[in-house]
């Protein structure tokens, strides 16, 4: 080896190499200066360097073979030792790599010192122009909550239900992305100005306002600007009757698809158009059923059927009322058939005034799918709400439910972005994201979802149980089980607590502290988590009782029971040959399920 190094320094192989690397590198770096220069194209640099790289090669083996005689190039093997100049030749490479280093370093300085300030100045300069606007980004809004500048401070229903009346209003419009009420909303009483609003929520506009009403008269100001500049581009002040509202909102919504110069490709949507005085205890309604509790949607049923009693013919309320029953239900405030039967007679009562109302048709998908179990039922008003308004957020739900449902879950992750996409600030859309993710396998995904879900809601009930069913499936893993008793600790829900502890502590082996936690779960949360406890048994091996509670699961109409087909937990007794005749009698079974056309289309 000494002596093939000793040969390699005689011949002068590794002065050449450290000659072509210096030089090398100095070409690359003066044409990576010059090329941009001439706008010359990205290849010619390419091009260079590949060349570059190329020669190195056959330069060391010309050296090896070839010496620089007096006389020229001549084979080494052909050169007597008398007549070799091979050390002068090589003090000769010495002086050019010195050379070459100087020239490196002086053109090093001259870099730092003249071309660096240039290429900061021209990068500052391209930071500060504006980034292209395409057509999709230019057309998307968010609608904050108005303002209430009535003297005595108590409008606020209708300066809210204003904001979100034009919110529904221009959702209509399909060629505009319209962020939704929830995520809008949860900008109320906070300080941030209009530019974070704009980059959290990805849209190019806002449209902001103030309400002032005194008497019967009412004062409405509205201006649309530019997020991305604070410019304003339009502004108004109405000042109207209070029966006029309807007229000012289409005017509103009109003025901003115009400014925003979106083609329309059929009429504009209109307000609904109805008394005065149902117009507020709709508002009043809408405000107190958003409050959730059972007193708050009590209050919001009376309030719907106050408006109806004053204008019988007034179908979005029809609608709200609908959704205020199906609200109790799900929540355990109302008996689910007399809860189920009242929202479907007041959703077909909404529909029958006015056929295109999205959300009486969503709410219809969700009773057909999660209580009376007809499948195809659900699909056919999902499709029908997703026409009919493929920008709300409660068709989408509805819409990614009955997918889900299906065993399409590719449909559903789809529609569940999308609803994430209008809702972002939502907690609730990344849960069915979640579990729409977990239950096609996709781990990784699933759990950024629900981190991201209690990221936006620490107490958010469930999410945490959802988390570590994803840790929890492999069923052997003690590590992930620890970290699903972590999680539990922290879970906001009693019954969600109590079935993780129960499947974390069987995993880990501790038999009794899983058995106390089961038996403190089916004591207490039959009703509302028979279905949870059904998938516990499962995951525990117990087949026997976990077909009983999905009996009872059938029995109390437990809303999770749509996912069975995809539910993973279940996979211990998919074998068992009581699965199948099960999934059959509530309609799930493969064959089914496969019988149901669901075209999913959404907007781009």
């Amino acid at each position: 080896m000494s002596g093939l190094f000793a040969e390699l320094k005689r011949r002068n192989v590794i002065r050449m190499a450290g000659l072509y690397l210096l030089g090398a590198w100095l070409i690359a770096q003066v044409a990576g200066t010059l090329l941009p220069m001439f706008e010359a194209p990205g290849w010619v640099a390419r091009t260079i360097i590949v060349l570059l790289a190329i020669g190195f090669a056959p330069a060391l083996i010309f050296s090896w073979i070839y010496e620089l005689t007096p006389e020229g190039l001549r084979r080494d093997a052909n050169v007597p030792p008398e007549r070799s100049i091979a050390r002068q030749t090589g003090r000769r490479i010495d002086f050019a790599i010195i050379g070459l280093l100087l020239v490196a370093l002086a053109y090093f300085a001259f870099d730092r010192v003249a071309l660096e300030p240039r290429r900061i100045v021209q990068a500052r300069a391209e930071a500060a122009q504006p980034a292209p606007r395409d057509a999709q980004a230019e057309r998307s809004i968010v609608v904050l909550p108005f303002a209430d500048m009535s003297q005595a401070k108590d409008q606020e229903y209708l300066s809210d239900g204003l904001a979100e009346e034009l919110l529904n209003l221009l959702s209509r419009v399909p060629q505009l992305r319209v962020i939704s009420r929830s995520s809008a909303f949860s900008y109320k009483g906070k300080a941030i100005d209009l530019g974070t609003i704009g980059r959290q929520l990805e849209v190019a506009h806002v449209l902001e306002g103030s309400v002032r009403k005194a008497g019967n008269a009412v004062r409405i100001t509205v201006q649309l600007i530019d997020a991305r500049t604070d410019a304003h581009i339009w502004s108004e002040t109405y000042d109207r009757p209070l029966d006029n509202i309807f007229a000012i909102q289409d005017e509103i919504a009109a003025a901003v698809v115009s400014k925003l110069k979106v083609t329309l490709l059929g009429a504009a949507p209109k307000a609904a158009v109805t008394d005065p005085a149902a117009y507020t205890l709709y508002l009043q309604g809408l405000e107190q059923g958003r409050i959730g509790s059972a007193e708050g949607l009590d209050a919001a049923t009376k309030m719907f059927e106050q408006a109806l009693a004053i204008s019988p013919d007034y179908a979005q309320a029809w609608e709200a009322l609908g959704h205020a029953y199906l609200s109790q239900v799900a929540r355990g405030m109302r008996d689910v058939e007399q809860g189920t039967r009242l929202a479907r007679e007041a959703a077909n009562h909404a529909l029958a005034l006015s056929p295109d109302l999205a959300k009486a048709t969503a709410d219809l998908a969700w009773i057909a799918n999660a209580y009376d179990r007809d499948l195809a039922a659900a699909v056919r008003y999902a499709e029908r709400a997703l026409a009919l308004d493929p920008g709300n957020v409660q068709v989408l739900f509805a819409a990614g439910l009955s997918a889900r449902s299906l065993g399409r879950l590719d449909a559903a992750i789809m529609i569940y972005k999308r609803q994430i996409v209008l809702d972002p600030a939502n907690p609730g859309p990344h849960g069915t994201l979640g579990k729409a993710l977990a239950l096609a396998g996709r781990d990784a995904e699933a759990i950024a979802s629900f981190r991201k879900l209690i990221e936006l809601s620490p107490d958010y009930a469930g999410a945490r149980h959802w988390l570590s069913l994803v840790l929890l499936k492999d069923g052997h893993d003690r590590a992930a089980a620890e970290q699903a008793l972590t999680l539990a600790t922290a879970e906001p829900g009693p019954c969600y607590r109590l079935e993780t502890f129960a499947m974390a502590y069987h995993v880990l082996g501790r038999t009794a502290e899983s058995g106390a936690a089961l038996a403190e779960l089916t004591a207490t949360c039959e009703e509302p988590a028979s279905y949870n406890i059904a998938y516990a048994y499962a995951f525990l091996g117990d087949a026997d009782h976990a077909f009983a509670w999905l009996e009872k699961a059938l029995q109390h109409n437990d809303i999770g029971l749509p996912e069975v087909i995809s539910q993973p937990m279940f996979a211990p007794i998919h074998n068992d040959p009581r699965w199948l005749p099960f999934l059959r009698k509530i309609g799930r079974a493969p064959e089914q399920l496969a019988a149901i056309p669901f075209n999913v289309t959404l907007p781009q």
